[in-house]
């Protein structure tokens, strides 16, 4: 866990998630905007303990056993506000996950944050593929695959805090990363 890398963009700096970000999440996470379109394990409403019992016991507990990468989204500056989340797993299927602020929607943020963060995936961890499942209403989260060239790869059923929804699964290979950062 110490030794995940802070990354850093041109307008963002992604610090490794510690326990002291709890208190910024459990300001900025629970919104409707947010949530909606998470996995449906996320609570809801969330409780006033959720962002440190799920920093506490199971992201940080995850990033130690080297099942989970997780930093959290700042802008660049004296006070490096945090502006949201962004993860990686080594699950089959679900390889990348995020959120962001909705103050802070609209602004090219999570793309740029996403660049990076495949990079990490690809070029330093070295998996060959990245599945992304999103539900299918999440048009702003398809919009970040699109753009990143991934492909629509499988739909299935999923269950989300808002409810049931269709899950589609967005795919990019290593060699897609590649061809794309290099080209």
């Amino acid at each position: 866990m110490d030794c995940l890398a802070t990354l850093y963009t041109e307008r963002l700096v992604l610090t490794p998630l510690q326990l002291e970000d709890a208190p910024a999440i459990q300001q900025l996470f629970p919104q409707w905007e947010v949530v909606r379109y998470l996995d449906r394990r996320v609570p809801w409403p969330y409780p006033q303990d959720g962002a440190l019992v799920y920093v506490r016991d199971m992201a940080l507990p995850a990033m130690a056993a080297g099942r989970e990468w997780h930093w959290m989204i700042r802008l660049r500056g004296a006070e490096q506000p945090i502006i949201g989340s962004i993860s990686l797993y080594d699950q089959p299927g679900n390889n990348r996950g995020f959120w962001l602020a909705p103050q802070w929607w609209g602004q090219g943020y999570m793309r740029e944050a996403c660049r990076v963060v495949n990079a990490y995936w690809f070029e330093t961890l070295s998996r060959p593929v990245m599945q992304v499942p999103k539900a299918v209403a999440n048009h702003a989260s398809r919009k970040v695959s699109e753009h990143e060239g991934m492909r629509l790869v499988d739909r299935r059923d999923g269950h989300f805090v808002s409810g049931p929804f269709e899950v589609e699964i967005w795919e990019m290979t290593r060699r897609d990363w590649l061809a794309r950062s290099l080209g």
